[in-house]
């Protein structure tokens, strides 16, 4: 028997002996778990990697434009990726995979943003296409985009926080100090850990134009300005005013996008060249094939991708007879043709992750934006204030030049010339340096005086700076005038035009769905065929299991709804449309299988129906006949499986559906026979009504069969006529009972199997 101890173990030592040592067993409640290890991770996701901050980027991308912004990439020629990607790694240690990746998707080559900020030189895929892939980074070039001027105007000046690297050995900046709202300019969508950010792109000239008029008045309607999203693929916005106003006001919302098309009216030939944002040109083609091979469309005859270096375009082949407009309208409903962005504007505001709308995400912009200007105007009124200082110095030194020169001429040693300036003008260390560094062809009068005026006019400009700094309004208008300017210089027109839902054609499902005659087939082993009528006149005998038999068939057309009644009292309903095509070559669909019933269950009667007018009729058993109308079985959702469709007291034995009235006979234990008519039958509206009493029957008879009279072989049926309810009918002549062949088999519907 194995050692079941558990409070030791074994354990070999450094010299290959085995010494017992007690394990080492350490209780920890989940919570400190929890706090310890979990959040760290946790938290390090959300701030340093996936949600973006107020600048727009996350620190990859950062990371990547900073090392690209100091290799002097924003001028001058490309470089190869795979230099840019390895000089990256010093400040992003995350392996070259995944430097590239974040590379590929900034550039201009790959289509993801509306306004790229890498030059770019090579195949780097592109956004709407999954199977398209980047070459590798040996093969590509690049270098910073002329945009990249506005995120890293004045970065030098002390705008932003710079940090050390991960190893400490350089720094990077916290954020960039962008000159317009580039979180609302660039798509950015990450995952983290518990939370995840989307936030769509709008058009930069727009979000210019807004954000001057929030700084003008922060209640401004922003909508005015930009209307909405823009995408970098194109395509069109279903406008919903209140899923829009939920993204302006709180950050989150679903914004419908959609294809645009055109049709080659000679070729027959639908051209789809602008897809969604979040849809890919193979995912649409594949959605496309799979509603051709299973039939729910049948006006395509082929579908294939010419995409080439003049964009995507996704040919679709229609037959002649096809409107391709209601096609369009069907893959719209049915393909990421058409595709929702959902928006969640999760932004990092010092470092902590906030849900914001477009005005509140202006605002903080803006906020960062004023403190990014008033450090670059501190920076500048400090060094001009330490260039005014040594002026100062050198005027001091314009009132005696002979002095300074007999001062320096008269100190035997150099180290004093410094010392001695100081102390016969009255004049710091770094005046005195300056001083004496200056030539001694400048001791002229017009530098002199030059030097004169340019302290005047610093001392202007500090003023004026100075004055900036004590008027926020005066910075507002700094920010203007640049967004004025990248407006200007960048701006570009909508790629993704709007439409108002009120605009958008609305084609009743109906239009799409072929509309043609079929035959329904039921057998008694539980399978179910639906063969369109062309296809039946030249078909043979119809092919069944060993055994089995059809035991109902009806004619509909594809546009009909079918009631599937159960031996169980439930009703299963289905479109036809939605069921496949069937050949009587074919054993037809297993409907357990077809319709989710229990393996027990079988169907014992099938009713088809375009607009739920007219009654069902029922007959059971016991002798009562019940009739309601359809309508009873039309329901306003989608649902699949009604309870209780049917009496359930007594074993059903026939059901028919009737537009109007009609006669039907009853047999009682295949002795006896009684003509009446639905019209003595009173209508019900409860599915599961018992109905009235029609035949009389004696203890121990049944009805053992209900069917139209004109099914019935009679020389006379007036003979079994009967003008009231219930009644006990009229003994079967031989003559009747020999041509009626049921009556020997006692074949009913309820024991049918």
């Amino acid at each position: 028997m194995p050692d079941k101890k558990t409070d030791k173990k074994t354990k070999k030592g450094a010299t290959g002996t085995g010494t017992e040592t007690p394990a080492i067993v350490v209780e920890q409640h989940i919570t400190s778990t929890l706090e310890e290890n979990f959040m760290p991770y946790a938290m390090s996701v959300i701030v340093s990697r996936a949600i973006p901050e107020i600048d727009g980027f996350k620190p990859s991308h950062r990371k990547l434009l900073y090392t690209m912004y100091k290799m002097g990439l924003l001028t001058g020629a490309r470089r190869k990726s795979a230099d840019v990607v390895g000089r990256t790694m010093e400040l992003n240690p995350h392996g070259d995979g995944a430097i590239y990746e974040t590379m590929v998707r900034l550039t201009r080559g790959n289509d993801a943003l509306l306004h790229p900020f890498i030059d770019s030189k090579g195949n780097f895929g592109k956004q709407y296409s999954r199977d398209m892939a980047y070459a590798a980074s040996r093969y590509t070039e690049v270098r910073l985009d002329a945009i990249c001027q506005e995120l890293f105007r004045d970065i030098d000046k002390e705008t932003v926080d710079m940090v050390p690297n991960y190893n400490g050995h350089t720094v990077e900046p916290v954020l960039f100090p962008t000159t317009f709202p580039n979180v609302l300019v660039t798509a950015n969508q990450g995952i983290a850990v518990g939370m995840a950010s989307a936030i769509a792109s709008f058009n930069l000239r727009e979000v210019c134009n807004a954000a001057i008029a929030y700084i003008k008045n922060p209640q401004v309607d922003l909508q005015t300005f930009m209307p909405g999203p823009d995408f970098s693929t194109g395509g069109s916005i279903i406008y919903n005013e209140k899923e829009m106003e939920s993204v302006y006001e709180t950050g989150r919302g679903s914004i419908k996008l959609r294809a645009k098309y055109n049709f080659d009216k000679k070729n027959s030939c639908i051209e789809v060249y602008e897809i969604p944002y979040t849809a890919t040109a193979e995912l649409i083609i594949d959605k496309i094939i799979t509603l051709v091979k299973s039939n729910k469309i049948k006006d395509i005859n082929d579908v294939r991708d010419e995409t080439d270096l003049n964009g995507l375009k996704i040919a679709i082949d229609i037959k002649k007879s096809a409107n391709p407009d209601h096609l369009m309208h069907r893959l719209f409903a049915l393909t990421p043709l058409s595709d929702s962005f959902s928006c969640n504007f999760n932004i990092l505001i010092d470092g902590r992750p906030k849900t914001m709308g477009v005005r509140e995400i202006l605002a903080e912009w803006l906020a960062f934006r004023v403190g990014c200007i008033r450090r670059q105007i501190r920076f500048d009124v400090q060094k001009k204030q330490e260039k005014l200082h040594l002026l100062m110095g050198l005027a001091k030194i314009m009132l005696d030049i002979d002095k300074a020169i007999h001062i320096i001429r008269e100190t035997e040693e150099d180290n004093r010339v410094i010392p001695n300036l100081m102390e016969g003008f009255a004049i710091d260390q770094l005046q005195a340096e300056f001083i004496a560094e200056i030539k001694l062809r400048n001791l002229n009068r017009e530098y002199l005086l030059n030097r004169v005026n340019e302290r005047q006019k610093l001392e202007e400009e500090i003023a004026g700076l100075q004055d900036t700094l004590a008027h926020e309004e005066k910075i507002h208008g700094i920010i203007s005038r640049e967004l004025k300017e990248v407006a200007k210089k960048y701006g570009k027109d909508r790629r993704t035009d709007i439409v108002y839902e009120h605009e958008v054609e609305e084609i009743p499902a109906e239009t799409f769905i072929e509309d043609y005659g079929v035959r329904l087939f039921l057998t008694a082993h539980n399978y179910f065929k639906k063969i369109p009528l062309n296809s039946l006149r030249s078909a043979s005998d119809q092919n069944l299991k060993d055994d089995d038999r059809i035991i109902q068939e009806i004619e509909t057309t594809n546009k009909a709804e079918i009631l599937f009644f159960s031996n169980k009292y439930c009703a299963y309903k289905a479109k036809a449309h939605e069921l496949a095509d069937a050949k009587a070559s074919g054993l037809g669909e297993y409907l357990n299988n077809l319709l989710g019933m229990d393996e027990d269950e079988k169907i014992v009667f099938i009713a088809a129906t375009t607009n739920y007018q007219g009654h069902l009729f029922l007959a059971f058993e016991n002798g009562k006949c019940a009739k309601v109308t359809l309508e009873s079985y039309a329901t306003k959702t989608n649902r699949k499986r009604l309870l209780n469709a049917y009496y359930d007291k007594s074993p059903l034995i026939f059901a028919d559906v009737c537009l109007a009235d009609r006669d039907y006979i009853a047999v009682r234990d295949s002795d006896r026979a009684m003509v009446f008519s639905s019209a003595l039958v009173p209508v019900k509206t409860t599915k599961n009504t018992q109905g009235v009493q029609v035949y009389t029957l004696k203890k121990n008879s049944r009805l053992t069969a209900c069917l139209p009279v004109e099914q019935f072989v009679t020389d006379d049926p007036g003979y079994y006529r009967s003008d009231k309810i219930p009644g006990a009918g009229h003994f079967i002549p031989e003559k009747d009972r020999i041509a009626n062949t049921f009556l020997q088999a006692q074949l009913t519907l309820g024991n049918a199997d």
